[in-house]
């Protein structure tokens, strides 16, 4: 095989043991357990770039760790392991793979970034590195740091020679434990259609993979108290009408409210932090339509640092006022979505636009059945496709602004601007929704959307002299 040479690639042979390889359309995913000692080099050379969660110390990676070290047989049955993704790859003998990475942003570690933080301490404790150094690395960047660091060390667990001539076998050793890893790559490398469709698809599948934690993670966060504030703030209505807790069968999910709340949380500069830990970066426009089980990530992840909430009696509450005014304004999201859920139609149409004649439009209102809006559930004349709806209602974010002592305030009562100004705001949008060949999917996940509907709402603003 020629091997992509536009970028310095990164290169791993991969030794499985019990290698199996299943093929369905496009993609071959080929999957087995690696020894701990083999799992160093994937450590060594991949980052967590193609991963949308950012891994860090705290009660997943220490519960991995107390599972290794306590059940070290039964661990590769106790986690999901670790998924990989690469463009490029030849199958070796004896269960070998090579794969090669030349694109960080999109191959590499997809999922499975705390099990890798987690063996990778592990193995650092292992190499006898002082337990003072390992407990200094709480996030990613300051455990490869370490990682890096302490390469001489780590290199007695390879079996390969030290600087002081050292070596060591540790097949039956510390690390014998066997750790589930998938690769996944294109069918067929040679076939440029396939690549493409596969380099195209390999962000959905990354996204899918991380999303499969959403149930898990909102339980979780119900059941530390993340969600109060919110419960509390929002009319009593639309908090009844949310399922805060997995189940109970309420008809709004917890994630939909949890993308709104992003929203006005990323507008926080800078974004609350604790000493030496890297920030939670907000979900990109678009993920909070396609992968909202992001937002319930990142979300959780925000709350847990210290800077933010406090933990009493088992439950942790929050302290930080920055935070506080995002969700207040938050908390408006659930009305604003609505309104523009039962007016951007008829917009849409005085925009010069023929909207019921959209065909996923039609599809949706075919049935005669009353249609309801998506928080407060009252009664809408038609109903819309969310991918439609997200990039008008992302564009609400140009009526906050954070005040000189960094808190989230609106800047305009939303509610009446969005009556007064969603027909030009749909004049400019219906451009790009014509482009994109009407398809909601397409225009929820493109970037210029949600871009043209920002200007929109600036422009909106300008001409009302706000």
């Amino acid at each position: 095989m020629t091997f992509n040479t536009a970028t310095i690639p990164t290169v791993v042979t991969i030794k499985f043991e019990q290698l199996a390889r299943q093929t369905a359309g496009g993609i071959t995913r080929i999957s087995g357990f690696l020894r701990a000692r083999h799992f160093i080099a994937i450590i060594d050379a991949l980052d967590l770039e193609a991963n949308p969660r950012a891994a860090r110390v705290g009660r997943v990676t220490n519960a991995i760790i107390e599972s290794i070290q306590t059940t070290p047989k039964e661990f590769p049955f106790k986690t999901k392991g670790v998924l990989l993704g690469a463009t490029e790859f030849d199958v070796l003998d004896r269960g070998r793979v090579k794969a090669v990475f030349t694109e960080p942003g999109k191959e590499g570690i997809l999922d499975g970034g705390h099990n890798t933080m987690a063996i990778g301490i592990h193995i650092l404790r292992a190499a006898g590195v002082p337990d003072a150094k390992v407990r200094k690395a709480k996030d990613w960047a300051s455990f490869r740091a370490l990682w890096l660091d302490e390469a001489e060390a780590v290199k007695t667990l390879r079996g390969e020679p030290s600087a002081f001539g050292q070596s060591e076998s540790t097949e039956d050793g510390e690390l014998a434990f066997l750790i589930p890893v998938e690769l996944i790559v294109p069918s067929d490398p040679d076939d440029l259609a396939i690549v493409d469709a596969f380099q195209s698809s390999i962000l959905e599948i990354c996204a899918a993979r991380n999303n499969n934690a959403e149930l898990v993670v909102a339980g979780k966060s119900n059941q530390a108290g993340f969600y109060e504030d919110l419960k509390q703030l929002l009319p009593p209505k639309i908090s009844a009408r949310i399922e805060w807790k997995t189940g109970e069968g309420q008809p709004v999910k917890v994630s939909d409210l949890i993308a709104m709340s992003w929203i006005p949380l990323s507008l926080l500069e800078p974004m609350p932090t604790d000493e030496g830990v890297r920030p939670v970066v907000a979900p990109i426009p678009q993920n909070l339509y396609r992968n909202k089980g992001e937002s319930l990530i990142k979300f959780d992840d925000l709350m847990r640092l210290e800077a933010v909430t406090f933990q009493a009696d088992g439950k942790f509450e929050l302290r930080n006022q920055r935070v506080r005014s995002a969700l207040k304004v938050a908390a408006k999201m659930p009305e604003v979505f609505d309104l523009i859920e039962e007016l951007f139609p008829d917009a849409y149409n005085k925009a010069d636009g023929k909207y019921g004649r959209i065909g996923a439009v039609k599809k949706m209102n075919q049935s005669k059945s009353p249609k309801t809006s998506n928080f407060e559930g009252r009664p809408i004349p038609v109903a819309s496709p969310d991918g439609f709806l997200y990039p008008v209602i992302y564009g609400v974010r140009e009526l906050m602004i954070q005040t000189a002592d960094g808190n989230i305030e609106w800047r305009v009562e939303p509610l009446s601007f969005v009556r007064e100004h969603l027909v030009e705001i749909a004049e400019a949008y219906k451009a790009v929704v014509s482009a994109l060949d009407w398809d909601p999917v397409r225009v929820g996940k493109a970037p210029l959307a949600y871009q043209v509907v920002a200007t929109a709402y600036q422009a909106a603003l300008a001409n009302s002299g706000k």
